[in-house]
């Protein structure tokens, strides 16, 4: 039974401006051991080309190990060797390589994740656009709004800086006659 996909997205990583699984977690929905993994890899080498796989450098596997875990365990059964990572490319190569029911399931499922990744990137992408088409024409009236206001503060301003203007008709007080 593959596992569901918030599983799976959470063993996603991004390394080297990929979206990577690792060759450990990738076992592990396999079901095989780690070692077993990467013996048929290295078997089918010409099938991994450098955008399929690459093994991580010592710097990136140490940062991965404290973000996965805190602190490495090495010497206390800990990874004796640097973890490859696995691009989207490189996973579907796996299911020619590990030829079971399970690797095929799993298979199905991770390529189902990374589409589902896409189309969120591709909505988020659509919606960014979108928000800054609104910032831009909120900022194109916001100009026009500030001109409505401008003329209306000089036109209330206009009166207050003329003279007075002399009253027409007849005064009604005695004191204006005079």
């Amino acid at each position: 039974m593959p596992e569901p996909a918030p599983l799976i997205e959470s063993r996603i990583y991004l390394i080297r401006g990929q979206k990577v699984l690792l060759d450990s977690d990738l076992a592990a929905l396999y079901e095989v051991e780690t070692k077993t993994l990467n013996r048929a890899v290295k078997r089918n080498r010409e099938r991994f080309p450098e955008d399929f796989m690459f093994q991580l450098s010592v710097e990136e596997s140490r940062e991965l190990l404290r973000c996965q875990i805190g602190a490495s365990n090495q010497g206390r059964g800990g990874r004796r060797y640097r973890p490859y990572a696995f691009s989207e490319q490189g996973i579907a190569m796996l299911s020619g390589v590990l030829n079971s029911r399970r690797a095929i399931e799993v298979n199905i499922a991770i390529m189902r994740t990374f589409v589902r990744l896409r189309q969120l990137l591709a909505t988020h992408e659509e919606l960014a656009r979108r928000l800054e088409q609104l910032e831009w024409r909120q900022n194109e009236q916001g100009h026009q709004i500030e001109a409505v206001f401008e003329t209306i503060q000089h036109l209330i301003e206009a009166p207050a800086e003329q003279e007075p203007k002399r009253r027409i008709g007849f005064p009604s007080d005695q004191s204006e006659r005079k």
